[in-house]
């Protein structure tokens, strides 16, 4: 694939990784690219690098279209290893490039690679002349990073975003509009549950600094570049970073001998009772990256399990566990569950959810040993009383 010009003498030179399928726990089923940016102007700006191992596919691209010893500046907008790391061997090459970074990318990069290279350190407000362009920074502190910041071009109306309003899909495709909205969304609802949702206030506090600015195109580090949609894309991204949910409902569960998901689907009709619209997730074959993309707008999540050692099942604790590090607020939350004696795992459920400020409307929802139609009709009955 060849280096792609998104704007007049500006190239994506970035690298497609096709089999990815983990991204620091993040189930990737539709891979990722890491997109880096080259300007051409009086000066030549590279801006952030890819995987190490996929280095010499990025250099490739940039021979293309120039000797990439002679870029002048290297922007990192993020430090994170899927940017920096083709960094080292890049800076091998092009010996007199500067790099640009924010205060702690800065203090990031030296203390990842241990390297004294040439650093230009800069701060929100802050720009350099390259020719007919100037190149703008802004910091966006924990989005998702402490070093993130992005750069824009007012003369091309470009905003390169760093990991907002990215994706993880691999494809030969560069724009949003080639592979469709609907694709794209779920893939952009996805990445911003898993690594993006802890920070909305960091997020509304950059949209903010954004909707100032004169874009026609947004092009970040992963997945698709937009040059239309960008008002659809922006205005979902207000929604996910101000927590505001949809009247719809997501059940998430294992189960041991069916008893407790014979629960989860009695509660599922319950919500569909209620003009609720309901999903039903089984953690045995659902990712908990997958099962956080419908938690994203749903306003009420229902966790269950059966009682086992004293407690819940580990698949339900370790979903509990990322989930409330992803800290989704404004939600309300049931806890479920199947027993045979102790039945602890729903006051730990419970414990969870309250821990994660979740309202929790109906407490004690477990039943002994195999539900019989009596017992699930009550368990209905609680879930629409509660709704």
């Amino acid at each position: 694939m060849k280096p792609l010009e998104i704007k007049k003498g500006i190239y994506w030179v970035g690298a497609i990784d096709w089999d990815l399928r983990n991204f620091h726990g993040y189930l990737t089923n539709r891979g990722s690219s890491y997109n880096a940016y080259l300007v051409v102007d009086k000066k030549i700006i590279l801006v952030d690098t890819v995987k190490d191992y996929l280095f010499d596919e990025m250099l490739g691209r940039v021979k293309e279209i120039v000797d990439p010893s002679k870029i002048d500046y290297i922007i990192s907008n993020h430090t994170e290893m899927d940017h920096s790391g083709g960094l080292p061997r890049m800076m091998e090459i092009a010996k007199g490039a500067v790099i640009i970074a924010s205060p702690n990318g800065e203090k990031g990069l030296r203390r990842h690679f241990k390297k004294d290279w040439n650093f230009r350190v800069v701060n929100t407000g802050d720009a350099i002349n390259i020719g007919a362009r100037n190149l703008n920074f802004a910091l966006v502190q924990m989005v998702h990073w402490p070093d993130s910041m992005v750069t824009y071009v007012p003369e091309e109306k470009l905003l390169l975003s760093n990991d907002a309003f990215g994706q993880h899909i691999a494809s030969n495709e560069r724009f949003v509009s080639e592979v469709g909205f609907d694709i794209v969304k779920e893939e952009a609802a996805k990445y911003y549950a898993n690594i993006v949702l802890p920070y909305g206030m960091q997020v509304n506090k950059a949209l903010d600094a954004v909707s100032k600015l004169d874009i026609d195109m947004i092009a970040p580090s992963h997945g698709l570049i937009w040059k239309d949609r960008i008002a659809d894309i922006a205005a979902l991204y207000k929604k996910w970073a101000s927590n505001i949910c949809e009247n719809k409902a997501i059940i998430v569960y294992d189960t041991m001998w069916h008893s407790t998901e014979k629960m989860a689907e009695v509660m599922k009709t319950a919500f569909e009772e209620k003009d609720i619209p309901c999903e039903a997730k089984n953690l045995r074959v659902n990712h908990i990256s997958d099962v956080m993309g419908s938690i994203l707008e749903a306003k009420y999540i229902c966790v269950g399990s059966p009682t086992l050692n004293n407690g819940m099942l580990p698949t339900v604790s370790a979903f509990l566990t990322y989930m409330k590090g992803l800290a989704p607020k404004n939600r309300v939350g049931i806890a479920f569950g199947s027993y045979g004696w102790g039945g602890q795992s729903v006051a730990e459920i419970e414990n969870i959810l309250e821990a994660s400020k979740f309202s929790v409307p109906v407490k004690g929802l477990k039943i002994q040993y195999v539900p019989d139609d009596s017992e699930l009709e009550q368990l209905k009955n609680k879930i629409k009383e509660a709704l």
